[in-house]
């Protein structure tokens, strides 16, 4: 599953993780740290969008 931040269209891809934010590949998004952001804004989960496989 992939989802989109809707602030800058950064894709938080679940099989890749965010190896950045410490997040291991395989990683569900509803499983994400609450505090967790988008790596590249700053936007919170909220602000997320799930993308249509």
């Amino acid at each position: 599953m992939k989802w989109r931040c809707m602030v800058c269209g950064y894709i938080y891809d679940e099989e890749q993780g965010d190896s950045e934010g410490g997040i291991p590949p395989g990683t569900p998004f509803e499983k994400l740290p609450d505090d967790w952001t988008c790596p590249v804004c700053g936007a919170s989960k909220d602000l997320f969008e799930k993308l249509e496989e």
